[in-house]
């Protein structure tokens, strides 16, 4: 399997990424920078979190514009599985791949804890090693993390089953304490029409050691290598 993750000015997760695509192929991906306008052969893109041109005009809005995403948003439209996390998410929407926003948390302060999730999904290359309404534990680092859609943009989400996770409790009801930011529908993370484009605030590569306090985000990435290797 051959991954690339995509190095964008301010990114500060691209390392921790690379880390956690490590471990799980057992080989170092390709750190592709934002202004180069071509992308090794890749079985996975990721671009990963961080503040890209430090949020500046909005969060993701300048990344989208980068010289490498042109070629992200070729493959991914041929069917190159995309990960976006974070910052990456909020790229991914602006790119025009996913649909909604990312808006300041209704909070309007930056939010870094750890969150509930439960795993709407798993028959992608992204959950296939999770238990459809498993409940996982992930960090969160975001000040602009409030997913935001029209009334059909949401309807569209779930009738086709494209909301990958929700902020839930512990037994998995979602609820709005749950909700740390006040995303619509407790949304974490989208797919989306193939289920091969993935957007999610959450840091699933913050938590693939135990040494990192859990190993919840480890089966992403193991997901990811068995059904792409």
């Amino acid at each position: 399997m051959k991954a690339s993750v995509i190095v964008f000015p301010g990114s500060n997760c691209d390392r921790d990424a690379a880390v956690a695509l490590e471990a799980a192929m057992g080989s170092t991906p390709k750190m592709v920078w934002h202004g180069d306008s071509e992308l090794p052969d890749s079985d996975l893109i990721l671009l990963p979190g961080g503040f890209s041109y430090g949020d500046y005009l909005r969060s993701g809005a300048m990344a989208a514009h980068s010289p490498i995403m042109r070629e992200v948003v070729r493959r991914a439209n041929f069917g190159t599985p995309v990960l976006g996390i974070c910052n990456g998410f909020q790229v991914l929407t602006e790119a025009g791949l996913l649909p909604g926003i990312l808006m300041r948390n209704s909070t309007l302060r930056f939010i870094c804890k750890d969150v509930r999730l439960r795993v709407e999904r798993n028959n992608t290359p992204f959950a296939a090693q999770y238990e459809e309404g498993q409940v996982v534990r992930l960090p969160i680092a975001h000040k602009d993390g409030c997913y935001f859609a029209d009334a059909a943009t949401l309807y569209l989400l779930e009738s086709e089953n494209r909301i990958a996770f929700r902020y839930c409790e512990d037994d998995g009801a979602v609820t709005g304490a749950a909700n740390p930011n006040g995303s619509s529908g407790n949304i974490a993370g989208i797919y989306n029409e193939t289920g091969k484009v993935l957007g999610m605030m959450p840091h699933p590569e913050r938590l693939v050691d135990p040494a990192l306090s859990g190993t919840d985000g480890a089966k992403m990435f193991s997901s990811l290598v068995e059904a792409l290797h």
